[in-house]
C-alpha cells in the first residue's frame, strides 16, 4: 500500500521517461526503477531487533509456514508513507505501523504482497513490457507504443491487485482468521479513487464481497 494502497510492482511510464537508457533492455530498467525504489526505502528501515520489526516479521514467518513460495522471499520493515509494496518479485517491503494492527489485519496485508509473489505478477509486467519493447529501450520506440502498453499494463495491474486480494482473503479463510478482515480493513483505511495501477476501493470492496459470498455458498469448495 501506499498510505491505503495495497502496493503492486508496476511502474507504467518509467520507459518513457528519458531520451534514451543507454541501450539497456526494458528487463534491466524495470529492474533498475525496482532497486532504486528499494534503495530509497530501505534508509527507512526500522531496527531488526524493534518491537515493529519483531511482530511484523512473526506475522510473515508464520504465513511463510502456511503459504510458500516459489522463489526465497525477503521482508523489510520501514518506516514513510508507503504501507506494503512488493518489489522485484521477491522483497516484500511493509511498513512498521503494520505492527499496530489486528493479527488478522497484518497477515491479510502481507499475504496479499506475498500473492503477487506467488502469482509471479513481476514475471508478467516483465513479459509485457517485452512484448512491446524487444529490444533496446529508446525513445523513438517507446513512444510509439506508450498508448496501447499502457493501456494493457494498467489492465494488468488491476487484475493483479484483484488476484492478490483473492490470494490473501483465501489464506486467511484456511487459517481460520474472520472472514470479514479485507472488509473492514479496507473500510478503515482512507478511500482512494480508482489509479492506473490500482482499482478504487469502491471496486476492491465489491471484489472482497463477491469472495465472501463465494464461500458462504452451500456448494463452496472448502
Amino acid at each position: 500500500m501506499r498510505a491505503a494502497v495495497l502496493g503492486s510492482t508496476l511502474v507504467l511510464s518509467l520507459c518513457f521517461a528519458a531520451p534514451t537508457w543507454g541501450g539497456e533492455s526494458i528487463e534491466q530498467v524495470l529492474e533498475r526503477s525496482q532497486q532504486m525504489q528499494f534503495d530509497s526505502l530501505a534508509a527507512q528501515q526500522v531496527h531488526a531487533d524493534s518491537r515493529e520489526a519483531r511482530i511484523v516479521e512473526a506475522s510473515f514467518e508464520h504465513l511463510l509456514t502456511k503459504v510458500g513460495t516459489p522463489v526465497a522471499v525477503r521482508l523489510m520493515v520501514v518506516r514513510g508513507p508507503m504501507l506494503a509494496v512488493c518489489l522485484l518479485g521477491r522483497i516484500v517491503v511493509a511498513n512498521a505501523s503494520l505492527a499496530d494492527m489486528s493479527e488478522s489485519e497484518r497477515q491479510f496485508i502481507l499475504a496479499h504482497e506475498l500473492g503477487h509473489v506467488s502469482h509471479g505478477h513481476w514475471n508478467q509486467l516483465s513479459s509485457l513490457y517485452q512484448k512491446y519493447i524487444p529490444d533496446e529501450v529508446v525513445q523513438q520506440k517507446t513512444d510509439a507504443v506508450a498508448g496501447p502498453l499502457g493501456r494493457e499494463a494498467s489492465q494488468l495491474a488491476h487484475d493483479q491487485e484483484y488476484e492478490a486480494d483473492a490470494f490473501a482473503h483465501d489464506v486467511l479463510h484456511r487459517m481460520g482468521q474472520p472472514t470479514d478482515t479485507a472488509e473492514l480493513l479496507f473500510r478503515r483505511l482512507p478511500m482512494v479513487k480508482r489509479t492506473a495501477t490500482h482499482p478504487g476501493t469502491h471496486d476492491r470492496l465489491a471484489h472482497i464481497r463477491s469472495l465472501q459470498a463465494r464461500d458462504n455458498h452451500p456448494m463452496a469448495a472448502r
